[in-house]
C-alpha cells in the first residue's frame, strides 16, 4: 500500500498498518493462524533466514529492503506475529521536513550550522520518531567532495549524496557461523578514509568504537540511538558501554569530548514526527 511505513501482524484477524501518521486497523484477514505461520516462514526463506519450532523468531532483511520480524507460537501465545519495517524509497529535504511541520525554519538553520561545522552528533528517540529520516536528509547537506561510510543493520538511510560507501551486518547462518556485528563494521570503516563515519543506529558494543573514533581526529561523525529524551542518552549509552567493558567514567569522558550534540525526536498523539529538543 502507497505510504505504508510498518505492517504489524497480531494474529489471522488483527493487522495493523502505519502511514505515518500512527497505527490504524487494516481490513485484511488470514484464513487462520498456520496462514500467518506459513507467510512468515516464506519471508524467513527469502531473507535466508530459518524459522521453526527450533528457530521461533527471527529478525532479518528481506531481498527489497524491508526488515521482517516474526516469532512463532508457543513463545507467542495467542499465534503467530509478524512485523514489517517498510523502507521509505525517497529521502526527503531538509525544507521539505519543514514544510511538513517536523521542524521549524529556525531549526533547520541550526541543523544546518551543525553539518557545516562538522560537529559529532547524534539523533534520539523513540521508534518510529523519524530519526532515519532526519538523519539522510543531515547527510545530504555534507559537501560532495565528502566521503561518507555509512555502517548499518539494514540499508535505510538513504542520502542524497555522490560519495557514499555502504556496510551491512550479516547474521549468523544456520550453523552459527558467518555473523559481522556492527562493532566489527565500524573497525573496517575506520580503515577507509571516511570523512564522516556514519552509524545507523548505536545499540551495542559498536558504541565503544565510535566514541573512541570521535575522539581521535575523525569529525561529524554521527549516529542515531533509542531514547526517551536527550538527557537520557548518556545512560542509555553507558548502559551499551557497560556490555561492551567499557567502564561508566570513561564513556562519559569519551562522551563528553565526542559528541557534540543531540538532537531528540518525538512523535506527538496525532502520530506527527517533530524535532523537540
Amino acid at each position: 500500500l502507497p505510504g505504508v511505513t510498518d505492517v504489524l501482524v497480531n494474529g489471522p484477524n488483527e493487522v495493523w498498518i502505519d502511514r505515518g501518521d500512527g497505527l490504524e486497523r487494516a481490513e485484511v484477514a488470514f484464513p487462520d493462524d498456520q496462514a500467518v505461520r506459513r507467510l512468515a516462514q516464506r519471508l524467513a526463506t527469502a531473507a535466508g533466514r530459518r524459522l521453526d519450532d527450533a528457530s521461533p523468531y527471527v529478525d532479518a532483511r528481506l531481498p527489497d529492503g524491508c526488515r521482517l520480524h516474526a516469532v512463532l507460537p508457543p513463545i507467542a501465545p495467542r499465534g503467530t506475529c509478524l512485523s514489517l519495517r517498510v523502507p521509505r524509497r525517497r529521502t526527503f529535504t531538509l525544507d521539505e521536513l519543514v514544510e511538513a511541520g517536523s521542524l521549524p525554519p529556525e531549526g533547520a538553520a541550526w541543523l544546518r550550522g551543525i553539518v557545516q561545522a562538522r560537529l559529532a552528533f547524534l539523533i534520539s528517540g523513540g521508534t518510529g520518531t523519524g530519526k532515519t529520516t532526519l538523519l539522510s536528509a543531515l547527510l545530504g547537506l555534507v559537501e560532495p567532495a565528502n566521503r561518507l561510510v555509512l555502517v548499518e543493520d539494514s540499508g535505510e538511510l538513504n542520502p542524497h549524496h555522490p560519495h557514499v560507501v555502504r556496510l551491512e551486518t550479516r547474521p549468523p547462518n544456520v550453523e552459527g557461523a558467518g555473523e559481522v556485528t556492527l562493532r566489527d563494521l565500524v573497525r573496517q570503516a575506520l580503515r577507509m578514509r571516511p570523512d564522516r563515519l556514519v552509524v545507523g543506529e548505536v545499540r551495542g558494543a559498536e558504541v565503544v568504537d565510535l566514541l573512541a573514533a570521535l575522539n581521535t581526529g575523525h569529525e561529524g561523525g554521527c549516529g542515531t540511538v533509542h531514547a526517551n529524551a536527550a538527557v537520557d542518552v548518556p545512560a542509555r549509552l553507558e548502559a551499551l558501554g557497560a556490555a561492551a567493558g567499557l567502564g561508566r567514567e570513561a564513556l562519559h569522558s569519551q562522551l563528553a569530548a565526542g559528541v557534540d550534540v543531540v538532537i531528540h525526536l518525538v512523535r506527538d498523539r496525532t502520530g506527527q514526527r517533530r524535532v523537540a529538543e
